[in-house]
């Protein structure tokens, strides 16, 4: 918004002002001769007051510039907001001034602050005749900040406008994550996803995520398990559920990391199974059912080895109680045998003789 006057006099210092009603005062200093001065964008229909102060050779001279919102009091649309969805959309809705006559007609304008481009609303949405809202689907031509304009029409009394200064960040609303999957171990289950697509690219820290995870048949025990991760943790999240683990749901919704403004929530997506005590009753059955059958093979092999012995005993043998008493040995020292003198009453050794073989003599013929 631009300022100016004209310069009849020397100036020597300039200053100009404008009082804005939710801003306050916002100051330029201009240089010497310099008879113009440019306020940055602001929303205007609660009205607005310039001022321009110089101090001239002779006096100092001040002049004020009250801007006004023309129109019928209480005519202006009411209730402004716009958002954007699914990246590439956005609505923006108000409502009829309360004071507004019936044949009254509103008009919206965006220009966007950088190219200074401006285009009306390619598709209203109307509520009796009356355009209540605004649908688009193309957003090439929107800036970080816009400028939207809402003004009126009608044959009976003059309408007031109302005008917003918008930044995308604030208004766009995150679709759920993509991808959302869930692997789990014996102990934790992994929660993964991708960031949404959005209208700009952004990093992860720029998100942030709330999970929602719920046991199908225990939902009055899950319900405040309402998780939030923040984006720097790379689109993942470790949930506690050791084995058996019964069936759950986890659904994710996106937010900005610094303006809380929570998008829907993404289809729920399932892990787990149906009836974890029945997987317990079947594991149990599974332990007694192998017991019983170790027990069985253990009793036949056993019936069986009783029954071998039975049918084929062990073959007696003729005891060698010499061997079996003492140790093999032939060849025995007569001056170390000695007998046991319990068992047998000593013989007497008479004489020894010593023997010779006499040799045959030869058959005559």
């Amino acid at each position: 918004m631009e300022l100016s006057w004209d310069c009849k006099e020397n100036t020597t210092y300039l200053e100009c002002v404008m009082i804005h009603k939710e801003k306050g005062p916002i100051e330029i200093m201009l240089k010497e001769n310099e008879c113009h001065c440019k306020f940055p964008d602001y929303s205007l229909h609660e009205g607005v007051t310039f001022m321009v102060k110089v101090n001239s050779i002779q006096r100092p001279i001040p002049e004020t510039l009250v801007y006004t919102n023309s129109g019928g009091k209480g005519t202006a649309a009411q209730n402004f907001s716009c958002f954007i969805y699914n990246a590439n959309f956005m609505n923006c809705t108000w409502a009829k001034g309360q004071a507004a006559p019936d044949d009254v007609q509103y008009f919206l304008y965006i220009r966007d602050l950088k190219y200074r481009r401006e285009r009306e609303c390619p598709h209203y949405l109307e509520d009796s005749g009356t355009h209540v809202g605004c649908h688009l689907e193309d957003l090439s031509g929107l800036a970080y900040y816009n400028y939207f304009l809402v003004n009126g029409t009608s044959q009976r009394t003059g309408i007031q406008f109302f005008d917003s200064i918008l930044y995308w960040k604030k208004i766009e609303i995150y679709s759920p994550p993509n991808n959302i999957s869930v692997h789990c171990n014996v102990s934790h289950c992994l929660i993964q996803w991708e960031k949404p697509v959005t209208r700009h690219n952004l990093s992860n820290r720029e998100f942030k995520y709330q999970l929602d995870i719920q046991r199908l048949k225990n939902k009055e025990h899950s319900g405040n398990q309402l998780i939030e991760v923040s984006g720097n943790w790379e689109n993942k999240y470790n949930f506690p559920s050791p084995e058996p683990r019964a069936k759950h749901t986890v659904k994710i919704r996106t937010s900005d990391a610094r303006i809380q403004r929570w998008g829907s929530w993404s289809q729920p997506v399932e892990f787990g199974s149906d009836d974890p005590e029945a997987s317990l009753v079947h594991i149990y059955m599974l332990v007694v059912l192998g017991t019983l059958v170790s027990a069985l093979i253990i009793g036949c092999l056993l019936k069986r080895f009783l029954a071998s012995r039975r049918l084929f005993p062990r073959i007696p043998h003729v005891k060698d109680k010499w061997n079996d008493n003492h140790p093999s040995d032939h060849q025995v020292i007569w001056e170390k045998f000695v007998s046991d003198p319990q068992k047998a009453d000593n013989e007497e050794i008479v004489t020894v003789e010593e023997v010779t073989a006499v040799t045959a003599a030869p058959a005559s013929v």
